[in-house]
C-alpha cells in the first residue's frame, strides 16, 4: 500500500494538550505527486479543567477571524477523534503524518487520539518538514526555516491560521519538497 502525507495543522489555546486544549485540526492528504486526495476539518469542544494559557490567548486577541473560525459548530473531542480516525481509515495508502513543526501538531493529535481512540494510525512517529528541509539544503536545523527555503517550494496558497488551509498549504510544500530528493533516493 503506498504512503499517503497527511499535512496536518492544529490551532490551540495553549502549549501543551492536557492542561491546555485543540481548538481545532485541519488535514489535507496529498500522494507525492502533489494530488490533494481529501481534507478534513473538525473543531473541537475545549477539555473539561482546561484553560487557556495567557500568552496564547494574548495571540489570540490579535487574530480575531482565525479565533471565530475555530470556535464555530465545536464538536466534542471523543467524537471528533473517531471521525478522525474514520476519515484516515478509507484514505487510498497508509497515511504519514506530516506537519511544520512536527513536534507540536503530532504531540496534540497524537495525545488526542490516544485519549479518545485509544490508538493513533500513524504508530507514534511523524515527518517534521523543518527536518526535512534542514536535509535537502543541507543547513543547519536552526537554518532551515520557512524564510530560508527556496521560493520555488512555496506555492501561492493562504496562511490564515485556520487549521485546514494551513494545513493545505504546508502539504503543498512538503510535496515541492519532497520532489526535489536527490538522484538515487527511492521514490
Amino acid at each position: 500500500m503506498p504512503e499517503i502525507y497527511i499535512s496536518t495543522d492544529v490551532e490551540t489555546d495553549g502549549p501543551i494538550p492536557g492542561p491546555h486544549s485543540m481548538l481545532s485540526l485541519g488535514s489535507a492528504a496529498y500522494q507525492a505527486d502533489k494530488t490533494l486526495v481529501s481534507t478534513f476539518e473538525v473543531n473541537l469542544e475545549t477539555l473539561p479543567d482546561a484553560t487557556g494559557h495567557p500568552d496564547t490567548m494574548a495571540w489570540w486577541q490579535k487574530h480575531p477571524k482565525a479565533w471565530k473560525d475555530c470556535r464555530t459548530d465545536p464538536q466534542p473531542p471523543d467524537q471528533a477523534m473517531q471521525r478522525y480516525v474514520d476519515w484516515l481509515g478509507q484514505l487510498p495508502g497508509k497515511p504519514v503524518f506530516v506537519a511544520y513543526p512536527a513536534g507540536f501538531d503530532f504531540l496534540f493529535v497524537y495525545w488526542y487520539l490516544m485519549r479518545f481512540v485509544g490508538r493513533s494510525p500513524f504508530s507514534h512517529s511523524a515527518l517534521d518538514m523543518k527536518s526535512f528541509a534542514m536535509a535537502l539544503m543541507g543547513t543547519d536545523f536552526r537554518d532551515s526555516t520557512k524564510r530560508n527555503m527556496p521560493g520555488r517550494w512555496f506555492d501561492r496558497l493562504p496562511h490564515t491560521h485556520r487549521a485546514l488551509d494551513d494545513a493545505i498549504e504546508q502539504g503543498a510544500l512538503f510535496c515541492n519538497m519532497l520532489a526535489e530528493r536527490p538522484e538515487g533516493v527511492s521514490r
